[in-house]
């Protein structure tokens, strides 16, 4: 190969974030540290089919092969936050997917402030997914006029909070609806609206004030997909900022890189919503597969299509190179908004009923972090080695595939 071709192929893969770090061969993952990751960054996980996994006989080891609690298994490898989803009624939506209602998310609080771990609670305000493609509102509240469900949001969050603080297990975080891209009870609170997004907002501002009138020391999030995507973001705090929602502390973002666009647009929206907003930014949900097999009989969300436009090999090794990257990304966001990240679901390998949904399987269990029998990966090791001051910088060498350069090894 031409040295002049090569050169162009290793500055493209630079400025691309291609590059497969390689590294002694005695180490079971190669992970160089985050020079300026803060001390208090947080390392979460969100943990909410782990009830159900376990009523279903799931056990988990650790990588010696030492079996016990999930989140001390995680708590040995740097986690310090779980992230727990809460459903309003599970029974009458379809069912499936943790049946994470508000009793599950006491009991796992608990756990998680027993081993010193922190909490954050995510209100999807249905009784089963929210996400930008469905925000169904719960059974209960379906015939109910706009100002009845603002009423149903105020009143109902500060009744579940009530409970957490009856419960001896206040969390520390609580976030307003899950992914509210496309709004949240539907058809009320949809968007796009013809309104300029005012019902939505009355939603969005009846729950923020029920924590801050019940408890006013746990920190707010707003939480949106699409994390790569600036021009989305902007038009979607500006105008909830016009329409008075302003009482947060943290904007939360999904950034999949294989659905959700490039590091460096990653980077860009982390640094402008930042600034322009003056609020934290956290990663909230990401993943990486650490393989393209699948362990039942669902098909996969995550496969070779995906491992080729995320850019992170699906190997244990790319998966804990991906998950360094959105640390460092993060660690980089001007004047230390950026605060943390929280792998989805790494518990979530194949079990027996354990489905998205009733009757069906598992559609992540190549994205977990455990294998299919239940022990952890070695990709577990880049929550403490990002933080490694006396960690070795491991030297970049150069395996390029034609047509595109693959990361393998940070």
């Amino acid at each position: 190969m031409r040295k002049s071709m090569l050169k162009s192929l290793v500055l493209s893969a630079v400025a691309t974030g291609s590059l497969w770090m390689a590294g002694p061969a005695d180490a079971a993952v190669q992970v160089n540290p985050i020079p300026n990751l803060s001390d208090n960054f947080i390392k979460g996980a969100d943990v909410s089919m782990l009830p159900e996994m376990e009523s279903l006989g799931a056990k988990f080891y650790d990588t010696d092969g030492t079996q016990m609690d999930e989140l001390q298994i995680m708590k040995n490898h740097g986690i310090n936050w779980i992230r727990l989803r809460i459903w309003n009624d599970p029974k009458a939506g379809p069912g499936g997917g943790g049946n994470t209602d508000e009793a599950r998310a006491i009991a796992m609080t608990k756990r998680a402030h027993a081993l010193g771990l922190k909490v954050l609670i995510d209100f999807h305000y249905s009784d089963w997914w929210a996400d930008p493609g469905k925000q169904v509102t719960p059974k209960a509240w379906e015939k109910h006029s706009k100002e009845q469900l603002v009423k149903d949001v105020h009143d109902y969050t500060a009744k579940v909070v009530r409970d957490f603080q009856q419960a001896g297990c206040e969390p520390e975080m609580i976030q307003i609806g899950n992914e509210v891209k496309s709004g949240m009870l539907w058809p009320i609170g949809k968007l796009p609206s013809n309104d300029k997004d005012k019902a939505f907002s009355e939603l969005l501002n009846a729950g923020l004030k029920a924590v801050r009138e019940t408890a006013p020391n746990v920190k707010l999030m707003v939480h949106l997909p699409d994390g790569g995507d600036n021009a989305f973001y902007r038009s979607f705090f500006d105008s909830i900022t016009q329409n008075g929602v302003k009482d947060y502390d943290i904007i939360g973002l999904s950034y999949y890189p294989f659905w959700h666009g490039t590091l460096d647009q990653l980077q860009a929206n982390l640094n402008d919503i930042s600034a322009r907003y003056q609020k934290d930014v956290i990663v909230v949900e990401t993943a990486f597969g650490y393989t393209n097999e699948n362990f039942d009989k669902q098909k996969n969300c995550y496969g070779p299509a995906e491992e080729q436009i995320g850019g992170f090999r699906s190997t244990v090794q790319g998966q804990a190179s991906g998950l360094r990257a959105v640390m460092e990304r993060l660690a980089n966001v001007p004047g230390g908004r950026g605060t943390g990240m929280f792998y989805w679901e790494p518990d979530w390998y194949a079990v027996d009923g354990a489905g998205w949904k009733t009757g069906e399987g598992n559609e992540w269990d190549n994205l977990a972090m455990f294998d299919k029998n239940g022990k952890a990966l070695d990709s577990w090791e880049v929550f403490t080695k990002v933080s490694d001051k006396n960690g070795k910088a491991v030297a970049a060498v150069l395996h390029l595939h034609i047509g595109r350069a693959v990361c393998g090894r940070w």
